[in-house]
């Protein structure tokens, strides 16, 4: 049963009005104080939502499975380089700038707890589809993908120790190892079946690869309407919580591309490792909150993953765009240059036809 605390006061002649200013399923009503039955509709709806995003899901990352080479897939496995970058920037960079936020804008102990668990989370499967987007290393992207799920078995433990001991003890954090390894399961068995395709039937696997990428991109604005929708009741959080969900998933992204320049990655495979650090694993991060805080500690910062999560997809949306309008760019000029170097040579032979009367060789041609 919820109980609902009406703010109006009554006075004592309209205290026989009171049922008309509770709603009308209540069962009962006295004074301010109304009771209504339990409503679980947003438990159910939450349930059906994460059941059917979970299959459509699997079905993506199969799709992002039919652009992966075993060759280089395996190349990436035997001369780790990038996805050690990736590990760096996944449980090195996040974690630190996380703590650091945290103590600059000075949040409560309780928000600063969430901010770190944000940034000690594993990367999450939408990278694979924006990097897909922005022409990033593919066999890159699902191998840090799924290397940084499974490092999070210990390397989440470690991180949260090492950070959290100024705010909370580390043990009271409940980590689900068992929603790691389900995500660690749900990513590998599709993503192994599009290989498989790929490797079988490239043709087919180009058309499911299309699909798929078209299908992953509105799966990934629908978890973030979704989100909205469902817990359009816990907006209300600490304004520095809204700043620094803001400035956390940019710093991620401009922070992993830099360090993967530096470390002499090429540029499509700098965008991937900037994708695959800025963007987290949000669901897991909200799992974890949820285990471990009690109701009251909830309302203070159970939004962070949602806003982490919109802000997020805003700055990858700004990364496509940008790297669509560059290419587009770059294609345009390029093609100008070529046109213009082949009306140069064209005018140089037939300069040089009229001086040789008429000859060209087949150099000029």
């Amino acid at each position: 049963m919820q109980t609902y605390l009406l703010s109006q006061q009554f006075d004592t002649g309209s205290l026989a009005e009171n049922s008309t200013a509770c709603p009308a399923n209540a069962t009962i009503c006295k004074g301010t104080s109304c009771v209504l039955p339990e409503d679980n509709f947003n438990e159910t709806l939450s349930v059906i939502l994460s059941a059917v995003l979970t299959i459509m899901l699997a079905l993506v990352m199969f799709s992002m499975g039919c652009n992966v080479e075993v060759k280089k897939f395996w190349g990436h496995i035997k001369k780790p380089w990038g996805i050690f970058v990736g590990f760096l920037c996944q449980f090195g960079i996040m974690p630190l700038t996380a703590f650091l936020l945290s103590l600059v804008f000075n949040v409560l102990p309780i928000q600063a707890v969430v901010v770190l668990i944000m940034g000690c989370c594993p990367g999450g499967t939408a990278s694979n589809v924006i990097a897909y987007w922005v022409d990033g290393d593919m066999d890159l992207s699902i191998s840090m993908t799924t290397c940084s799920t499974l490092f999070a078995m210990g390397m989440m433990p470690l991180c949260l120790f090492v950070y959290t001991k100024i705010w909370t003890d580390s043990s009271e954090i409940v980590l689900p190892y068992d929603s790691i390894g389900i995500s660690l399961v749900a990513l590998i068995i599709p993503v192994s079946f599009g290989i498989y395709v790929n490797h079988r039937w490239p043709s087919k696997a180009k058309i499911i690869l299309k699909i798929g990428s078209i299908v992953g991109a509105i799966l990934i604005v629908l978890i973030a309407v979704v989100g909205g929708i469902l817990y359009k009741g816990s907006w209300t959080i600490s304004p520095k919580l809204w700043i620094i969900g803001t400035i956390f998933p940019a710093a991620g992204y401009s922070l992993g591309f830099f360090l993967a320049r530096v470390a002499g990655l090429s540029w499509h495979r700098c965008r991937t490792v900037s994708l695959e650090t800025g963007m987290q694993n949000t669901q897991l991060c909200s799992t974890i909150v949820q285990l471990s805080f009690t109701p009251e500690q909830l309302e203070l910062m159970f939004t962070f993953p949602l806003i982490y999560s919109i802000f997020q997809l805003l700055f990858a949306l700004l990364i496509l765009g940008g790297y669509r309008v560059y290419r587009r760019h770059r294609v345009k000029t390029k093609t100008d240059v070529e046109k213009t170097e082949e009306k140069e040579d064209s005018k140089s032979a037939s300069s040089h036809a009229k001086i040789n009367g008429g000859f060209v060789s087949n150099e000029t041609k």
